[in-house]
């Protein structure tokens, strides 16, 4: 029996529940379970709903009375649930993964298939991107995975589209500046009164996020020079990035757009305000979620001196997170097909938005 256990319903736990849920036939997934760890009143339409959905809820031994105090039933607890999976996703708050995987998830390695963690924990396993380092991945050898943060999954999808061809590397160099929400729209705490910049604690990269993506391809022999900035402000629509890429060689801007187009993890738009393309997610996408890895503004991209390419693009917020994440999942249940298993999903990577 294939199971899938998905541990945090938080903004990218409760979408990924849904997702596998809904698709799991298709998947090749037999059950869905999720664990969510405080009984809350104000959460319990969100687990009622995903309960719906066929998923099942799971706690710790401890919290059992507290949920059906309110009008839930777990059935499995935290270290059967985990036990009993085939594939563990946490996506928990930034730290918890780790610890989790100190306490349970070493434990259960040799019976259990794969653990997935989320953007905020890296070490947690070999970094992964759908579509930018696949290849990287190895039966048996790789039982932890680290799907990287959604930032990092625009900057990597950009480079790999605009600056790789035939596998052969001809970037010179690229720069980034991470325009980010202030929180999500599911989130009432962390909003801010005004723009915030923040610093460049990595003497090479600026910040974590050219870091990050500088580590995805070392994973596939790639070395990049790339740096990073980031600011955050004062919206909950979605986060923005900015990209500079010096290539060595000469590109037009019809060549940039027939790259792009032929991505189809990446979406264009002539849509060049936030409220517009979160809209359009809104009312098309799955739990609202744009699955593509970057959206491209086109009437923002512009090329210098023939080798420099300018412009912005939209971050889809935890929806490129998700695609790799059930990515990662498929591949672990079957290595072998997981590629056509997912293709399921292409009615949510828009090729236009």
């Amino acid at each position: 029996m294939k199971i899938v256990h998905i541990v945090g319903t938080g903004t990218i736990g409760e979408p990924l529940i849904g997702l596998i849920s809904d698709f799991k036939e298709k998947l090749g997934i037999d059950q869905v379970t999720f664990h969510k760890n405080t009984p809350l009143l104000s959460d319990r339409s969100k687990v009622q709903s995903l309960v719906k959905r066929g998923a099942i809820l799971t706690t710790s031994k401890d919290k059992f009375d507290g949920f059906k105090n309110i009008g839930l039933d777990p059935l499995f607890s935290t270290e059967d649930a985990i036990e009993r999976a085939s594939v563990v996703i946490d996506c928990t708050p930034k730290g918890i993964g780790h610890k989790n995987k100190s306490e349970y998830y070493n434990k259960f390695a040799d019976s259990t298939l794969g653990f997935i963690a989320q953007g905020s924990e890296f070490g947690f396993g070999k970094m992964y991107a759908r579509g930018i380092n696949d290849e990287a991945l190895k039966v048996e050898k790789d039982k932890f995975i680290h799907v990287v943060s959604c930032n990092t999954h625009n900057i990597s999808s950009i480079i790999k589209t605009i600056a790789f061809e035939d596998e052969e590397n001809f970037l010179d160099f690229a720069k980034f500046n991470c325009i980010r929400r202030a929180n999500d729209v599911s989130q009432s705490k962390g909003y801010i009164a005004s723009p915030q910049v923040g610093t460049h604690e990595d003497n090479k990269f600026g910040t974590h996020h050219a870091k990050d993506a500088s580590l995805l391809f070392n994973t596939i022999n790639h070395d990049l020079d790339l740096f990073s900035s980031a600011i955050k402000i004062n919206t909950q629509y979605m986060h923005i990035l900015y990209f500079n890429l010096k290539l060595k060689k000469n590109i037009s801007l019809e060549h940039v757009l027939e790259k792009f187009r032929k991505n189809d993890r990446i979406a264009i738009t002539n849509k060049v305000d936030s409220c517009e393309v979160f809209s359009f997610g809104r009312d098309h996408g799955h739990f609202g979620r744009i699955l593509n890895q970057a959206v491209i503004s086109i009437p923002s991209l512009h090329i210098r001196n023939n080798n420099e390419l300018s412009g912005y693009c939209f971050t889809p917020q935890d929806g490129n997170s998700l695609l790799s994440s059930v990515a990662a999942t498929s591949w672990f249940l079957d290595p072998s097909n997981y590629e056509d298993k997912i293709q399921c999903l292409k009615p949510y990577l828009f090729s236009e938005v």
